[in-house]
């Protein structure tokens, strides 16, 4: 284990994770006045970054990228990934259903109600993913098409894991706007798709733990596997809060205005 192949490359992306999350949370938080303006400014950094991902997955001619071609496109894929959610926690795009759920739904209709509230955000994530993938096919970086894609995997993950139900819903950041989501989540309890989420995360994130230690110190190799590596680690560890009573999303309460901290209070959402 080498200090710039990954360990700086692991603390990265810990704080690249907390703060483009606190910063998307004040975004969405924020009046509704100023929404279109914060989505127009984050599309045009998006535009940008889809350009940058696909300059930089060329590398640098024989030379081949560099670790720095790496971090790029790594803070470039979180830039994109950060617009789409933006879009959806303001609302601008989500899917057909904006009520809440109906309590007598059951099976097949209640998930076909649960996935019309979302379906238009997740069908652009999966747009926007299949266009990286055919910009940046057999590139000598995908650094930044591997971050979004495992990105779509966790959010797709995490959203099916709370569908069903889990322990701990790890809600507070969640705008007042959107609470009627919170009606389509199952019932507070410990589910065996939450166990096999773990699991498979788990196992990924050991995988592409040793390609990292495996890469040669210092190299592209090794920022690009450690950098994927440490996001997978950390999705585990976010599936891992939905199981434990741990509250997570007071990790970025400061992003959340204070009325907003106060309603979710007083209506048992927050802490």
């Amino acid at each position: 284990m080498s200090l710039y192949g990954h360990i700086l490359p692991a603390l990265v992306v810990l704080f690249a994770w907390f703060g483009s999350t606190g910063v998307v949370a004040w975004l969405a938080n924020r009046g509704k006045d100023t929404f279109a303006r914060s989505i127009s400014w984050a599309g045009f950094a998006a535009g940008i970054c889809l350009c940058v991902i696909v300059y930089v997955g060329h590398g640098h001619g024989s030379a081949g990228p560099s670790p720095m071609d790496a971090y790029v496109s790594f803070g470039a894929a979180l830039v994109i990934w950060g617009w789409l959610e933006l879009t959806f926690l303001t609302g601008i795009v989500a899917g057909p259903r904006r009520t809440v759920s109906d309590p007598h739904a059951r099976g097949w209709r209640r998930f076909s109600d649960a996935a019309a509230t979302l379906i238009y955000h997740e069908l652009a994530i999966a747009a926007v993913m299949i266009i990286l993938v055919s910009l940046t096919w057999n590139s000598a970086n995908p650094t930044g098409t591997l971050i979004f894609t495992l990105l779509f995997a966790l959010r797709l993950s995490a959203k099916l894991n709370l569908f069903v139900g889990v322990p701990n819903m790890s809600d507070e950041i969640m705008p007042g706007h959107l609470e009627y989501l919170k009606t389509y989540f199952g019932p507070r309890r410990l589910h065996g798709a939450l166990a096999f989420s773990l699991v498979v995360l788990l196992a990924l994130s050991l995988y592409l733990g040793m390609r990292a230690l495996s890469a040669p110190a210092d190299s592209f190799a090794a920022v690009s596997a450690t950098l994927v590596f440490t996001l997978a680690a950390l999705g585990s560890l976010e599936h891992l809060f939905l199981a434990l009573p741990f509250r997570d999303g007071a990790l970025w309460r400061w992003a959340i205005p204070a009325t907003d901290k106060d309603k979710k209070k007083e209506s048992g959402y927050g802490l």
